[in-house]
């Protein structure tokens, strides 16, 4: 799956992930392209997931394998990714 980033900032230019950060404990500073810095905790959103291709990535091993593909924060090919603008305002 491949989310079409169509979240617009301010200036009217796609939003996307410029970085990230892995901060510890399931927590990453992302750094977005109109140099927006936001802490995302995802601790609390896979401790409550039920789902084994999320819950997968309680493991830290496994939830450090990710990487900023198209502008957007992805683990495994797609496996887990999350809505920018969600990421953007700092909650998932």
């Amino acid at each position: 799956m491949k989310i079409i980033v169509d979240y617009d900032n301010v200036e009217g230019k796609a939003l996307n992930i410029a970085a990230a950060k892995y901060l510890g404990d399931f927590v990453i500073e992302i750094n977005f392209s109109d140099n927006t810095i936001k802490i995302v905790d995802f601790k609390p959103f896979l401790s409550k997931s039920n789902h084994p291709s999320i819950k997968k990535y309680f493991d830290e091993k496994k939830f450090l394998q990710y990487k900023i593909i198209n502008g957007n924060l992805n683990w495994n090919d797609y496996d887990m990714i999350f809505p920018i603008a969600d990421l953007y305002k700092g909650k998932i």
